[in-house]
């Protein structure tokens, strides 16, 4: 955490020059919010003020990874700080994807409210899922760089499978990441539920394979287009 500290002591102008993504994410981040006060001032309205909330939580996986990449420069792995920072991004990670579930609340829009809404849901959506795949990049490349592509792959495969499930507990069951420690006995209740009783539940692995196909396939074309601007630069 005092590499934290030690960057808000920075200039703003150094900031931008040593963490650009960071920046540009920031950035991103400050006009979603700025599109939630506009409807603020201009609707009067502020039924979707918990994306504000949902927007927080989905930069404290970024948080995490970074974090765990420095320890990692230095530290190992399997050392009691490398597990409980990898548990804590991996818990908190589903926060940064489970914003475009919110979509659903565009019900709560009227006819004059709807491209409003729409825009304003999509603007925290993207924010979320820029700032889960950047995590997410930044440990599978670690990950990559101990056990090789193949194994690196399998990892983010199964990384945005439990997303996905965990996407499906919030949205459907309405669990939330601090439920994992205020209540585990109702989390594993469900969860063990839906793997003893499959047939019972196949609301559950519709959503959540659809879920992964959506966030599995965005990825993918996420690291493609790094990996093409990388060569381009190197032209």
């Amino acid at each position: 955490m005092l590499d934290a500290v030690a960057i808000m002591s920075l200039p703003m102008k150094e900031v931008i020059k040593r963490y650009p993504v960071v920046t540009a994410l920031a950035y991103l981040s400050a006009v979603s919010v700025g599109l939630f006060f506009v409807g603020v001032i201009f609707y009067g309205t502020t039924k979707f003020w918990f994306l504000n909330w949902n927007l927080f939580l989905a930069w404290l996986p970024l948080l995490f990874a970074w974090l765990l990449t420095k320890f990692l420069k230095h530290g190992r792995w399997l050392s009691w700080q490398g597990i409980v920072l990898s548990f804590l991004w991996l818990g908190f990670l589903p926060n940064s994807f489970y914003i475009i579930s919110d979509l659903v609340h565009l019900q709560l829009a009227s006819a004059a409210t709807a491209l409003y809404y729409t825009v304003l849901i999509l603007s925290f959506g993207i924010n979320g899922l820029l700032l889960g795949y950047t995590s997410l990049y930044l440990l599978h490349k670690e990950f990559e760089a101990r056990v090789g592509k193949d194994y690196a792959a399998v990892f983010a495969s199964i990384v945005l499978l439990l997303c996905s499930f965990a996407i499906y507990l919030g949205r459907y069951l309405r669990w939330n990441t601090w439920d994992v420690l205020v209540n585990p006995a109702g989390v594993l209740f469900d969860v063990s539920d839906r793997i003893i009783n499959p047939a019972a539940h196949e609301l559950t692995f519709r959503i959540t394979l659809l879920l992964f196909i959506l966030l599995g396939s965005l990825y993918i074309v996420a690291r493609q287009f790094v990996s093409a601007l990388r060569g381009m630069d190197h032209e």
